[in-house]
C-alpha cells in the first residue's frame, strides 16, 4: 500500500492519494464517505446512512482500502528488478524518469530541488501543455526524436508504474524456452512425457512416433505436423530438462513418486521417536545349503535420533512379516556378546552408561554396545511386508504407531535408504562375492567367488554393525553442547538416554505368540485344517464342534510360516489371570516330514502334487512328496529348483542356532533358526524351519508373523509339555537368546 496522506481539510497536496473530510474511501467492500477526523479517528458514513468509528491504522490496514477517485499512491521503485536490466535500457528508463519530472515540477530531482528552475520548465509561467512542447524539442535537438504525444505518454506511464514504466517493455518480455511450437504440438508431447515415467526407457525417436500418433487421433491425420527431428529434439529437452521427464527409468519413477514441496525437516530428539524399517537385497552372494548361490535379503530397523542399526535380519529371499515383526523384538532386547567377539565390544567398554543402565535392566549384563530402544512410532513402505494386519496389531500391542511412507516414495524414509548405501560401501563391498550395485559392474565369475554361507555372513553383519557402525562418526549427529564434533551412534544414544530416560520393554511368552500372525475359525471333529495340513491334540476335545466366547464364535489360532510344524491356540480357563490360556497343536504328519521345511517348500509341494482323492488322502500324498523332495535334495538329487527350495528351508535351521547347557536350541530373535534333530510334544521336530517368501499360513487375516519361532514354544504349552519326549542330543552351541529365562525374569 502506498503512503497515504492525512489532514483535516484545505486542498490538495503531493502526489499520493489523500483522506479528508469529504474523501470517498473503499473500507470491507463498502464505499464510505470521511464525515470527520478527530485526533487518530474517522467517523464514515455509508450511501445507506449508517455510521462508522474506527482509527485511521485500522482503516488504511483494512485489505482492499483505498481511496475512491484518489490519485494513485506512490510505489518505491523496483531496485531489483532495475538492477537485472542492461545497462543501456536501466540507464535510459532512469534519464526518462528525470524529464518527466522537470515537466512536471521544473526541477530533474523533483519538487523538493531547491533553486530556480528553468525558464521553459517554470510551472510558474509555463502550462503543462508548453512544457511537454519544450521538453520535446529538447530531446529532438539532443539526437532522440521525441513528440509531445510521447512526453505526455511517459508521464502517463511514471505515474501508474514509476520507474519501473519507462523502461522498454521489449527488453522485459518473457521469453518462452520453447520458442514459436505449435501449442498442439507442446501439449501432446508433455503428455507423452508424463505418460512415459513410469515406462522403459526409450530414444528421442520413440517420443517423435508416440506424439505424432497423438496428434494423428486427437487432430486427424496430418492435421497438426511435427517440426523437424532438431527443433522437436530441442523442444523435448525443453520439456524435460529439470523436471525429470529424461533419464533413467529409476530417475524418473522417483521424481514422480516424489512429494511437492515445500518439505519441512522432522526433528527427532529422543531415542525411539521415530524408527524406520525397510528391506533390500544385498550385492553379494551368499552359499547356501547344497551349493545354491544366492543374494540375501536385509531388513533393518533404523532409530533416526541416534542413526542405530537396532535390529538386523538376513534372509535367504523375501523377506516376510516374521522378519519385520522380529525387528520389533530384537529392539527391545539388548544383542549378547558371542564367543567369538572381541571384549571390546561389550557395552560396559563402551562410552554407553553401563553401571547405570545395568541398575534398570539386568538384561544388559554381558550384552553387546548396541542399543536397546521402544520405538514409539515406525515408518515402513507400502509393502505386504509391513502393511499386513498382523504387523499392524503387533505394533498396535506393544504401543508402537505405525506411519507408512507414501507408495514408491523413498525419500520418506530417506535416513534408512542411506543407511543401505553407507552399508553396501562399508561391509558389502568388501566380502567375498560382491555384485556390484548393477549389473555393469559385476565380475566375471561373482558367484563362484562366494565362499560365506548365510550364517556366517550374518554373523560378520552383525560384529560389523557393533564395532563397525555403531562407534563410526556420523556427519549427521551432532551434540547439543559440542554441535561442531561429529558423535557416533552409540555416542548419541548416550547423550541422549541420559536426557530422555532409559525404560526397558521386556517380553513374555505370551507376547512372542500374539506377535505372530493370526487367523479365526472353527474346531472340527478332525482338528484345526490350515492350508491342507490338520493339525489335532486331545486337548481340543473339550471344544470341538463348539462356539469360542468371542462375538463370532471362532477360535484365535496363531501360526509361524517359519515352523508351521504345530499352531497355537487361545483356550478359555478361567484359572488363569487373564482368564485363558495357550495351547500348542502340532501336525499330524510331524513323524512323517522330520527334516527342516517352511511353508515356502510346502506351497512349492502343493503346485507339484495333484489331487487325486480325498482331503485327507491328499493331505498324506503331499506329506510324502515333501519328505521326498527335502531327502532328494539333500542326497544331491532332484532339479535345481527343488535344491534351492530345500536350501531355502535348511539354510536358517544351520545359521548358528545355539543350545543352552541343558540342549534347548534357541536362537530365534536374532534370525538364527534351530537346528533339526530336537523333538517336541509326541515326539515331533520342534526346530526344524527357515523363512521364506511365501506365506499361506497366515491365512485371509494377514501376512504378519511375530519374532518367537512356532516351535520356541511347544515346550511351554501346559498339557502338551507334559507329553514331551526327551530332545535327542544335539551339538553343544553358545545360547544366543533364552526366551523361558527372560519371560521368568521379568
Amino acid at each position: 500500500m502506498g503512503a497515504v496522506g492525512v489532514r483535516r481539510a484545505g486542498g490538495r497536496g503531493g502526489v499520493g492519494p489523500v483522506v479528508e473530510v469529504g474523501s470517498r474511501v473503499r473500507f470491507e467492500g463498502r464505499i464510505w464517505t470521511v464525515a470527520a477526523l478527530v485526533g487518530g479517528q474517522v467517523r464514515l458514513t455509508a450511501e445507506n446512512g449508517e455510521m462508522a468509528a474506527l482509527l485511521l491504522s485500522l482503516l488504511f490496514a483494512g485489505e482492499g482500502f483505498e481511496v475512491v477517485d484518489g490519485p494513485a499512491a506512490r510505489r518505491v521503485a523496483p531496485l531489483g528488478l532495475l538492477d537485472s536490466l542492461p545497462a543501456t535500457v536501466r540507464e535510459r528508463a532512469l534519464a526518462w524518469e528525470g524529464h518527466v519530472r522537470e515537466v512536471e515540477t521544473g526541477h530533474p530531482g523533483g519538487s523538493g530541488e531547491v533553486g530556480p528552475a528553468r525558464a521553459e520548465y517554470d510551472p510558474e509561467v509555463r502550462t503543462l501543455a508548453q512544457r511537454e512542447e519544450a521538453k520535446a524539442a529538447e530531446l529532438s535537438a539532443a539526437g532522440l526524436p521525441t513528440s509531445a504525444v510521447t512526453v505526455r505518454r511517459m508521464r502517463a506511464r511514471y505515474r501508474d508504474g514509476g520507474v519501473w514504466g519507462l523502461v522498454d517493455q521489449r527488453t522485459v518480455r518473457p521469453r518462452s524456452a520453447l520458442g514459436r511450437a505449435d501449442e498442439r504440438v507442446v501439449a501432446a508431447l508433455r503428455e507423452v512425457l508424463e505418460a512415459g515415467q513410469e515406462r522403459s526407457g526409450g530414444t528421442l525417436g520413440r517420443l517423435r512416433v508416440y506424439t505424432g500418433r497423438l496428434l494423428a487421433e486427437r487432430y486427424g491425420p496430418g492435421a497438426v505436423a511435427l517440426p523437424s527431428t532438431a527443433t522437436f529434439n530441442r523442444l523435448v529437452h525443453a520439456l524435460a530438462d529439470g523436471r525429470g521427464l529424461l533419464g533413467s527409468a529409476r530417475q524418473r519413477r522417483w521424481r514422480s513418486a516424489r512429494p511437492a514441496p515445500p518439505f519441512v525437516p522432522t526433528a527427532v530428539m529422543a531415542p525411539g521417536e521415530l524408527v524406520m524399517m525397510d528391506s533390500t537385497v544385498l550385492d553379494v552372494f551368499v552359499v547356501l545349503d547344497d551349493g545354491v548361490v544366492e543374494r540375501p535379503e536385509l531388513t533393518i530397523a533404523l532409530d533416526v535420533a541416534t542413526r542405530s542399526i537396532c535390529a538386523a535380519v538376513l534372509r535367504p529371499k523375501g523377506t516376510r512379516s516374521v522378519d519385520a515383526a522380529q525387528l520389533l523384538a530384537q529392539m527391545m532386547v539388548p544383542a549378547p556378546m558371542r564367543p567369538d567377539w572381541p571384549e571390546a565390544l561389550a557395552m560396559e567398554r563402551s562410552v554407553i552408561p553401563y553401571e547405570r543402565l545395568q541398575g534398570v535392566d539386568a538384561r544388559l549384563e554381558g550384552a553387546a554396545a548396541r542399543p536397546v530402544i521402544t520405538p514409539q512410532t515406525v515408518v515402513v513402505d507400502q509393502g505386504k511386508v509391513f502393511v499386513s494386519s498382523s504387523f499392524v496389531a503387533a505394533c498396535g500391542s506393544l504401543g508402537i504407531s505405525l506411519q507408512p511412507a507414501p507408495p514408491g516414495n523413498g525419500p520418506a524414509k530417506g535416513q534408512v535408504e542411506r543407511t543401505f548405501s553407507s552399508i553396501n560401501t562399508l561391509f558389502v563391498q568388501h566380502v567375498a562375492g560382491y555384485t556390484g550395485s548393477h549389473i555393469g559392474e559385476r565380475g566375471r565369475d561373482a558367484e563362484g567367488e562366494a565362499v560365506w554361507t548365510l550364517a556366517q555372513l550374518e554373523d560378520l553383519l552383525q560384529e560389523w554393525i557393533v564395532c563397525g557402525w555403531q562407534e563410526r562418526e556420523h556427519d549427521g549427529l551432532r551434540h547439543p553442547v559440542m554441535p561442531r564434533r561429529a558423535l557416533s551412534p552409540n555416542e548419541m544414544w548416550a547423550a541422549l538416554v541420559a536426557v530422555c530416560g532409559y525404560v526397558p520393554v521386556p517380553l513374555g511368552r505370551e507376547d512372542y505368540i500374539e506377535l505372530m500372525p493370526v487367523r479365526r475359525q472353527k474346531i472340527n471333529g478332525y482338528g484345526i485344517r490350515i492350508d491342507y495340513r490338520t493339525y489335532d491334540h486331545k486337548v481340543l476335545n473339550p471344544y470341538r464342534g463348539e462356539s469360542s466366547p468371542t462375538a463370532d464364535g471362532l477360535w484365535e489360532i496363531h501360526c509361524n510360516p517359519h515352523a508351521p510344524g504345530q499352531v497355537w491356540v487361545r483356550l478359555p480357563d478361567a484359572g488363569l489371570p487373564q482368564g485363558y490360556r495357550w495351547e500348542a497343536v502340532p501336525w499330524i504328519h510331524r513323524t512323517l516330514v522330520t527334516a527342516p521345511f517352511t511353508d515356502f517348500t510346502w506351497q512349492h509341494v502343493r503346485r507339484t502334487v495333484a489331487k487325486r482323492g480325498s482331503r485327507v488322502s491328499h493331505e498324506h500324498d503331499l506329506a510324502l512328496a515333501l519328505r521326498e523332495l527335502l531327502e532328494r535334495a539333500a542326497a544331491g538329487h532332484g532339479t535345481r529348483r527343488e535344491k534351492v527350495v530345500a536350501a531355502r528351508a535348511r539354510a536358517g535351521a544351520g545359521a548358528g542356532a545355539g543350545a543352552n547347557e541343558d540342549g534347548a536350541v534357541w536362537g530365534i530373535l536374532y534370525g538364527q533358526q534351530p537346528a533339526a534333530g530336537v523333538l517336541g510334544p509326541d515326539g515331533e521336530n520342534l526346530f526344524a524351519d527357515e523363512g521364506e517368501d511365501e506365506d499361506a499360513c497366515a491365512g485371509d487375516s494377514g501376512v504378519g508373523i511375530g519374532p518367537a519361532d512356532g516351535a520356541l514354544l511347544s515346550g511351554l504349552s501346559g498339557g502338551l509339555a507334559q507329553e514331551a519326549d526327551t530332545p535327542a542330543p544335539v551339538p553343544p552351541r553358545v545360547t544366543v537368546y533364552d526366551p523361558v529365562e527372560e519371560s521368568l525374569r521379568w
